[in-house]
């Protein structure tokens, strides 16, 4: 029984065991009834045939004999009332002989017995209507002479001899037939008495499997309600932990939304006093100082921009996740409309040439999408080659991929921003991506090297990544991938 609730627990195991008895028992019980339905079907259908070859024979017997009674009876009296029943006789023995010889007797010896017989038959109904017809010529003496000769007397006698040695045979085919069938009949009834006692004991067995079975799922329910129970408690001790966890996380990041915020504006303040007494210096003391000081106070006040520009920069790199708006529906090619009119300028410094196709409608920040592009294309424009026109090309494909958290395939818009600009050496691509990483001089590029990383949070943000491929002196290609249909979680802030 241990063994039996041991298997049990393996459930591919134990129905397929329960499964393949079942089928075993329903073949065997199936060939079996199969046989017995075979046997009484030949066996009747050998009664069948029997029956009728001897029907038939003893039709066929009865035939000849009136035949030659109405011979006899005419030769005899002259008188033709005899002729009716003879008539009749010859008309229906030969299509009783061909009926006769077109059964088919399941005794092998039968067949030559029943042809000899059949012409004997014609031969007699040969001699019957040969006498007949001298009557009928009033030749009576010469027919009853032939009759006299007794020839038709020892066809008949030849004849009966056959007619009961066929007869005899069938009889005792059928007979054996009978006693087959009544074999038969024990064997089904056997049959069917160990199909309903197979049967009988395989419910009871699949009635006990059942049992144990649910006596099984009965004890691993009891048991995973009780690690039900106990995942729910921990459940609702994390999520008590994750709550307090959430409400300090909220409470550090509206205290470091308030510190960038107060940081930038009182850092600020005092960078605008360093310009503007810079500024003072330059001009109302301009005749005081040096050429050495004015320098100096240039110095000052490119820092002071710098730094500036620097805090800004970064109060808008961690205001991309908490100050975002929500997601609408954005025509990516009304985006890159109004970037190209924002860079304008540029452009017609540059004689720069942007090539776009139509780009898909998409969910997103309208602002920071906006952001996204005017940073790469400006980035385009401003890291060109010297003796080369910046040539930009914009190009859109989709890619359906399956999410295994979803459970659905998902499908993604897979923007590319490709120029001829200067490049840079692929080792290089993760660090362009880090706030504040510059791969030139400050003084070749201006800027503060935190564009890049701008960019990869917004697409972050709307659930894509951006890639890039690059070669020196052969250009750049940014590879945007963002989901067709993302909506963004509310309320997100991120902890940079």
């Amino acid at each position: 029984m241990l063994y039996i609730e041991r298997l049990l627990a393996n459930k591919r195991v134990s129905w397929s065991i329960v499964f393949s008895i079942v089928a075993i028992v329903i073949v065997i019980n199936v060939m079996l009834s199969i046989k017995t339905i075979d046997d009484l079907s030949i066996a009747q259908k050998s009664m069948a045939n029997t029956g009728e070859i001897i029907l038939s024979l003893d039709k066929l017997h009865n035939l000849v004999l009136s035949a030659e009674t109405g011979q006899r009876g005419y030769l005899l009296t002259e008188n033709e009332d005899f002729l009716q029943p003879y008539q009749n006789a010859i008309e229906h023995v030969l299509k009783q002989i061909k009926l006769v010889q077109s059964l088919k007797s399941d005794i092998g010896i039968q067949a030559n017995k029943i042809t000899e017989l059949t012409n004997l038959v014609e031969m007699k109904m040969i001699e019957l209507s040969a006498t007949v017809d001298l009557a009928l010529d009033d030749k009576e003496k010469r027919a009853v002479s032939i009759v006299m000769t007794g020839r038709g007397k020892d066809l008949y006698k030849k004849m009966e001899k056959l007619f009961n040695e066929v007869k005899t045979r069938e009889v005792l085919y059928r007979n054996s037939l009978y006693k087959k069938l009544e074999t038969i009949k024990k064997e089904a009834k056997f049959t069917f008495n160990v199909s309903a006692i197979t049967s009988f004991l395989l419910l009871l067995g699949l009635g006990a499997l059942v049992r144990l079975n649910n006596r099984n799922e009965l004890r691993h329910r009891l048991s995973l309600e009780a690690k039900n129970e106990e995942l729910t408690e921990k459940v609702k001790q994390r999520t008590k932990e994750l709550t307090i966890y959430s409400e300090e996380l909220a409470r550090s990041n509206r205290e470091l939304e308030d510190f960038a915020f107060v940081a930038s504006h009182d850092l600020q303040e005092p960078l605008r006093k360093i310009r503007a007494f810079g500024d003072r210096l330059s001009t109302s003391y301009n005749e005081v100082i040096d050429e050495r000081g004015l320098d100096f106070i240039e110095r000052m006040r490119n820092a002071a921009e710098r730094m500036s520009n620097l805090i800004s920069d970064l109060l808008e790199y961690s205001r991309i996740n908490t100050r975002g708006k929500a997601f609408v529906a954005i025509p990516l090619t009304q985006i890159i409309t109004d970037v190209i009119d924002d860079l304008e300028v540029s452009i017609e410094e540059s004689s720069a040439i942007i090539e776009y196709q139509d780009l898909p409608e998409i969910n997103g920040d309208i602002s920071q999408l906006n952001q996204l592009f005017l940073n790469l294309l400006s980035n385009a424009i401003k890291f060109r080659q010297e003796d080369k026109i910046p040539q930009i090309k914009i190009s859109h494909s989709h890619e359906s991929l399956f999410d295994t958290i979803l459970n659905t395939d998902v499908l993604w818009n897979i923007i590319t921003i490709s120029d001829n600009g200067i490049g840079f050496d692929q080792e290089f691509e993760d660090k362009i991506f880090v706030p504040f990483q510059r791969l030139h001089a400050r003084s070749a590029y201006k800027g503060t090297g935190i564009g890049l990383a701008v960019c990869r949070r917004i697409v972050e943000r709307h659930g894509g990544t951006i890639d890039v491929k690059s070669e020196i002196g052969k250009g750049t290609c940014f590879t945007i991938s963002i989901p067709q249909d993302y909506i963004a979680p509310n309320n997100l802030t991120v902890i940079s």
